[in-house]
């Protein structure tokens, strides 16, 4: 199994001059991105609930979360995050990837234009 990374820029919004360049693990399979708590923080960034995890060992773990905007190749969209304590590696989840219209490509490891869809209404 291959492991992709990609760096991708996070700030508080997307008019926002502050930004950090974050190298994610990409897990498509995750349903929220993870930022260590210490980086959100210096953008200005604040958690606003806390929600509970299940690890991939079964253990249950708490963390803070909050919003934020990430940036790849120019494109741009925000995406709840989760504040990352020692030990969290920095993760992209799919949430994170559907905010910027993008998708995991299974084969090729790289993250691709989403396809999007919009259902045409059949009531006129």
């Amino acid at each position: 199994m291959c492991l992709t990374h990609q760096k991708l820029t996070v700030k508080s919004s997307r008019r926002s001059r502050k930004a950090i360049a974050v190298n994610f693990l990409i897990d498509s399979g995750a349903v929220y991105s993870l930022v260590p708590a210490k980086l959100l923080k210096s953008l200005g960034i604040q958690s606003y609930k806390t929600l509970e995890f299940t690890l991939a060992d079964g253990t249950m773990v708490t963390r803070p979360v909050g919003d934020t905007y990430f940036e790849y190749r120019g494109e741009g969209g925000a995406a709840p995050v989760i504040f990352g304590q020692k030990g969290d590696e920095p993760l992209l989840g799919v949430t994170t990837l559907e905010s910027l219209a993008l998708i995991l490509d299974p084969f090729q490891r790289q993250p691709h234009p989403l396809k999007l869809v919009l259902m045409a209404s059949t009531r006129r």
